[in-house]
């Protein structure tokens, strides 16, 4: 599976468990200036900062636990014909 598609599906994922940041950072962009506000444009950053970054380490995982097996699938598949 392509690195790319896990990580977008992985992201998508996470965007729907994670929901809360992007609507902070929507909600305190729609709104009128407010300085009480203001806690949920960083707590919205924060939140979906992690998300990504949470979505790029179990994709990084997920990709070489699929490499790994792989590899060790043609390992053993070259070591059958050749022994």
């Amino acid at each position: 599976m392509s690195a790319l598609w896990v990580y977008v599906r992985i992201q998508a994922m996470m965007f729907v468990f994670g929901l809360v940041g992007p609507i902070f950072l929507v909600v305190y962009f729609a709104a009128q200036p407010d300085t009480t506000l203001r806690w949920m444009y960083w707590w919205g950053l924060f939140i979906t900062a992690g998300d990504v970054l949470l979505a790029l380490l179990l994709a990084e995982g997920t990709v070489r636990t699929d490499r790994g097996k792989a590899d060790k699938a043609t390992a053993e598949r070259q070591q059958a014909r050749d022994g």
